[in-house]
């Protein structure tokens, strides 16, 4: 894309990124947005495929489009939460903290069940122009094991899950994202752990120097979307955070590959 092209990319990600849009809203259409942008509707069709392509929109029609989120799932009313009538503290340190909360599930007798606490982290991963993904090649001690994840961290005390994964990219591999988009918080182990994981990507990046976290950073390498599927299936990538990342992306491209099938 040319720098007027590219600038109107980065304006309309910016207005899906700040929530100017809702999930399910329907998106302005291509001859508002040649008016409101001043770009030409060939170069605007540009902008709207790549934007389908990274899961940001949603194609609905030939040329109509929506901001992905929207369900028709009902949120059910009838099932009731546990009620938790006190918790003690059986280990804590700065990494990890175990305790024990007495339960009552509804219908059931109360029990103690253990709960662990651990950080709140944020992952990021980096796409470029080339359909590539900012990956590092790591050993993990815990399972013993080399594999690809993606540059992340813990989200330090004051500081937003935003900036933090602005740190860690920068930190664990010389490359600062020039716009970064929230995707999802989950849990990755809901019955018992406690660790917030929240997930962002990235777009464009541009090299500021050598990794300053030597411990983190392992082999850095750009690796294209295209070898995710068999890097999964060879069981080389690592962690949970680095498997939604890259799940998300490759579901929405797969959306836009059905859209254009029907």
């Amino acid at each position: 894309m040319g720098p007027k092209t590219t600038k109107v990319y980065e304006t309309l990600r910016a207005r899906l990124a700040a929530g100017k849009y809702a999930p399910g809203d329907k998106f302005p259409s291509e001859r508002t947005l040649v008016e409101d942008l001043s770009i030409g509707r060939t170069a605007l069709r540009q902008v709207l495929a790549r934007l389908v392509a990274e899961g940001a929109l949603e194609v609905r029609g030939r040329s109509s489009y929506r901001v992905p989120g929207a369900v028709s799932v009902k949120t059910p009313d009838e099932v009731e939460p546990w009620r938790i009538h006190g918790e003690r503290d059986l280990y804590d340190n700065r990494w990890v903290k175990l305790q024990l909360w007495d339960v009552e599930p509804p219908g059931m007798k109360r029990f103690e069940h253990h709960v662990v606490k651990l950080h709140h982290v944020a992952i990021t991963a980096v796409l470029d122009d080339q359909d590539r993904v900012l990956m590092m090649w790591r050993y993990r001690f815990v399972p013993q094991q080399f594999g690809w994840e993606l540059p992340g961290g813990i989200v330090d005390d004051g500081e937003s899950p935003a900036d933090t994964a602005l740190r860690e990219v920068v930190e664990e591999t010389g490359w600062r994202p020039k716009s970064l988009e929230h995707v999802v918080t989950y849990q990755p182990m809901v019955g018992m752990v406690d660790s917030p994981h929240e997930i962002f990507i990235g777009h464009g990046a541009e090299n500021v120097g050598s990794p300053t976290d030597l411990e983190e950073a392992g082999h850095i390498e750009w690796v294209p979307l295209a070898d995710v599927p068999g890097l999964m299936a060879r069981g080389e990538l690592m962690g949970s955070g680095t498997l939604v990342a890259l799940l998300h992306i490759l579901a929405g491209r797969g959306k836009q590959g059905i859209t254009a099938a029907h």
